[in-house]
């Protein structure tokens, strides 16, 4: 003898076939979705982001005209050049940053080339001098030292609330236009401590015999 199924049977059966393919399909793709930072790596990138931010405008605070145009030789940078400098480069390393997080995870297959370590070095390591390039060069793009350090703080400002709030999984994300992979929290880190580079090269000015006494 055949019997039909009922119509309400039927359709339970169909919804709840649905919400198990549902369910499947969410469970398979969750490690897809991003995680956020751990405890350590937010602490750790807002302690730097912090500390350059405030060398920074502690190093050339108080500086006169003649302080902050003084040039070792004619091939080296000014103290407001290295400022207009990075106020040029940071907001770049932003966008790229950015981008980079748009893009699907993808440090399964693109592993960091370099250690959490290495790119701490980078910062304090100014044995080798490298070339800037990129256009990261026209540092006579802010000629005034307020507008240049107003740029760089305002963007600061806003990488550091970033930083506190974001749940981005920026270990899960990798960037490498510079020739080599590393994760997007590596080249976060790495904004801050190319500014330390140049936060030692303020020093190294300021230490020279003939720079100005006022």
């Amino acid at each position: 003898m055949t019997t039909t199924m009922p119509m309400n049977m039927l359709r339970r059966n169909t919804l709840r076939g649905l919400l198990v393919l549902a369910l499947t399909v969410c469970l398979s793709a969750a490690p897809l979705f991003a995680a956020p930072m751990t405890v350590t790596d937010r602490e750790h990138l807002l302690v730097h982001f912090e500390m350059t931010t405030q060398m920074v405008a502690e190093l050339v605070h108080g500086l006169s005209p003649a302080q902050l145009e003084y040039k070792a030789s004619p091939d080296r940078w000014s103290i407001r050049e290295v400022v207009s400098h990075l106020a040029v480069a940071e907001p770049d390393y932003w966008r790229e940053i950015q981008k980079a997080l748009k893009a699907a995870p993808d440090m399964n297959t693109k592993k960091s080339a370099a250690t959490d370590a290495d790119i701490m070095w980078y910062g304090i390591d100014r044995v080798v001098h490298t070339k800037t390039g990129g256009g990261h060069e026209k540092v006579d793009t802010y000629k005034d030292l307020g507008e240049a350090l107003g740029k760089f703080q305002a963007l600061r400002g806003t990488m550091i609330e970033y930083i506190k709030s974001t749940s981005d999984d920026l270990r899960a994300h990798s960037f490498g236009e510079y020739g080599e992979v590393i994760d997007c929290w590596q080249w976060m880190l790495e904004i801050s401590t190319h500014a330390e580079r140049h936060i030692q090269q303020i020093r190294e000015i300021k230490n020279d015999p003939n720079f100005p006494k006022k």
